[in-house]
């Protein structure tokens, strides 16, 4: 028997099920450091010796991180230590996380006054304290000490304490005052994407190891765009809460850019809506679903709305409601006036909003251009019809929108799979609805 094996001690206990993890309450980042690297050496004793640390405090990290998730994570042998399936899950997310906190350690130690080099897969121990990071998080939220404390219920002279710690490891200011609370420095908005995806990727381990025995649990957080949330994402959402009831879906309605900041940081899971143009710097991928074209939409009982051979530039002086100068919709719906040089019209409401647009639709004289899923249930009840107008040009693509390196969770896999079963569906009733 070796070393490591007679110093294990006792197997954890090995409930199939690990509790769900609070966002409060994540797992110890020291502790999945400590069962990294034994799982990449194979021993804890050279993972003692590469975190200079003694073989029994590695060892008992080990032990509780499998007390915390109910679950053994090695095999322990004659040969040395070797991950169990659950370990190995645990490890390909573990790579995530530390390869996220590796590269802002190395962005850090670039920046200091003194530069001090950091040895590549080296983790200075101010970004191994999970609670610290998720201090720092709450604090760049809220921008109010007080409230970053009164979240995880603790003094702010603590939450103050863990600030001094982070920005003195990292020999940068992430903060500073202004009238507005404390804001993230130019440095600190660099240093908060990098633990925000780390913190995220460390919220999906209890999900992947419910997933290998094959529950599907956890949350997943949609970022939702006009064009796929009135049909695909609630058709999606019910397809897939049938089949997996542990799964709780969040909902994200701000504009792109802001989804996008969140999808960069982890905190969305994935975008559905209108594709936008993304080079190979952004690092994003696009999935296309479906495409669609625009239709100009008004009320049953408006005076066009049985006329037939309408042109665009007859309808020029209607009262248009459009989405603001810099929606794609915008510029799709004022090339179709530039292509003939006459002057696009001035909106009477600007809006994005489908419940301002459908007030105005059904009790004024006003038209929109958007597409027909947005406003489905009102044109299949006859209560909004669509012009016979031609539109050039206006054929817009539906899909994902997620990063490039990203690794969804069980939860958001499971989502994705129901979007692409709903489109088909969802094709086939907006054909019916444009014609």
């Amino acid at each position: 028997m070796t070393n490591d094996t007679a110093r294990a001690g006792t197997k954890p206990a090995t409930a199939r099920t690990p509790p769900p993890a609070s966002s409060n309450d994540l797992l110890n980042l020291a502790q999945l450091r400590a069962f990294k690297l034994v799982a990449d050496m194979g021993s804890a004793t050279r993972a003692a010796a590469a975190l200079f640390r003694a073989q029994s405090a590695v060892t008992r990290s080990v032990q509780e991180l499998e007390t915390a998730l109910g679950e053994p994570l090695f095999d322990r042998g004659p040969s040395g230590m070797l991950p169990t399936p659950v370990g190995r899950a645990v490890l390909h997310r573990c790579e995530r996380i530390f390869a996220e906190l590796e590269e802002l350690a190395q962005w850090c130690a670039a920046r200091q006054t003194r530069r001090r080099a950091v040895a590549d897969g080296a983790l200075p121990a101010y970004l191994l304290n999970t609670r610290r990071l998720q201090l720092f998080v709450a604090l760049a939220r809220h921008r109010h000490m007080p409230s970053a404390a009164k979240t995880f219920g603790i003094s702010q002279p603590a939450v103050s304490t863990a600030i001094r710690v982070l920005e003195s490891g990292c020999g940068l200011s992430l903060f500073h005052r202004s009238p507005r609370g404390l804001l993230l420095t130019a440095e600190g908005e660099t240093f908060v994407l990098h633990v925000r995806r780390a913190l995220n990727e460390l919220r999906h381990v209890p999900d992947d190891i419910a997933a290998l025995h094959g529950k599907i649990q956890g949350s997943v957080i949609v970022g939702a765009l006009p064009l796929g949330r009135t049909l695909i994402l609630p058709r999606a959402i019910a397809r897939m809460s049938a089949e997996h009831p542990g799964v709780r879906v969040v909902t994200d309605e701000s504009a792109y850019e802001t989804l996008v900041a969140s999808l960069r940081a982890g905190d969305v899971d994935f975008i559905l809506g209108a594709l936008r143009d993304n080079d190979a710097t952004s690092g994003l991928k696009n999935e296309r679903l479906m495409s669609e074209e625009l239709v100009v939409l008004v009320r049953r009982d408006h005076p066009l709305a049985r006329a037939r051979n309408l042109t665009i530039t007859g309808l020029r002086d209607a009262q248009w409601i459009l989405p603001r100068s810099q929606a794609p919709t915008r510029a799709l719906f004022d090339a179709q006036f530039k292509r003939l040089k006459v002057r696009p019209p001035l909106p009477t409401v600007e809006t994005a909003d489908l419940a301002v647009i459908r007030g105005l639709l059904l009790g004024t004289d006003m038209a929109a251009v958007l597409s027909a899923q947005q406003l489905h249930h009102e044109i299949q009840a006859g209560q909004l019809v669509v012009l016979d107008v031609p539109l050039h040009n206006t054929r817009r693509d539906i899909g994902l929108t997620m990063r490039a390196a990203s690794a969804p969770s069980p939860a958001a896999r499971a989502l994705i799979d129901a979007i692409r079963l709903s489109v088909v569906d969802v094709a086939r009733t907006v054909s019916i609805d444009a014609n």
